[in-house]
Parts: structure tokens; C-alpha cells; sequence
């Protein structure tokens, strides 16, 4: 459902975020949830609950400290997802919540995405 990345692409460049969400069941189930307007509601409870936002934090902070296990990138000024007061990108946090357990913007969004019960494998082996 997520991979880890190495931090930097084959060119040197960084590599936009640490963990990438795969599956297909939930990359459709949360676009509709960024589409729904989701993320705005995020957002406003973070700005009001600082336990989610100290949650967050620490949630960004894990994986900037497992990236860094791999090789220290310089942080361009954009956390991973968006950042503790804002969630930019919710493919990210979802993909943080799968592989650490820890992120709340991303349980929420696993809450109401629905883990998928696929009894079919979603690629077919060649």
C-alpha cells in the first residue's frame, strides 16, 4: 500500500516525500477526499486543536529523521505533506499514517477512506 523512497532521485535531486502511497483503492478514495474539500477541514482543526497539531509535528519530525537515516537532505522549507499547520498533500500523510502509525491527518483520512478489504490483487503478475 506505501513504499519507502531513498531520498534523493537516480539524478541527485531530492525526491519529493520519504513514503508514497501505492495502492490504487486508496489513491482514488483519497483524491475524492482532496476533491471533496477534506483537506480545508483539516486544516481548521489543526489550527484549533494544538494536541493535533503537536501530533503532526512529531509525526514530521519521525520522518525527516528516518529520511535523514538514509542521507541528510536539506530541507527546502516544505515539510513532508505540507507541514504541523497545514495539510498540503493527503496522498502524503496517508502514506505516513500506513508506514509509522503516528500521523493524525493521515488516520483521519484512513477513517473515512475505508481500509480496503480487496480479496483480488490490484496488478495482475506477468
Amino acid at each position: 500500500m506505501v513504499i519507502e523512497n531513498h531520498p534523493r532521485l537516480d539524478d541527485g535531486s531530492p525526491f519529493p516525500t520519504l513514503y508514497w502511497l501505492t495502492c490504487p483503492v486508496l489513491l482514488k478514495r483519497v483524491s475524492r477526499l482532496e476533491s471533496e474539500g477534506f483537506m480545508a477541514e483539516l486544516n481548521d482543526r489543526l489550527q484549533r486543536e494544538t494536541g493535533m497539531r503537536d501530533r503532526l509535528k512529531a509525526s514530521i519530525a519521525r520522518v525527516i529523521e528516518r529520511r535523514d537515516s538514509h542521507e541528510v537532505i536539506q530541507d527546502s522549507g516544505a515539510p513532508p505533506g505540507g507541514g504541523p499547520d497545514r495539510v498540503k498533500c493527503l496522498h502524503a500523510h496517508v502514506a505516513i499514517e500506513l508506514a509509522q502509525h503516528d500521523d493524525p491527518a493521515g488516520s483521519i483520512a484512513l477513517a473515512l477512506a475505508g481500509w480496503p478489504d480487496c480479496t483480488l490483487p490490484c496488478v495482475e503478475e506477468r
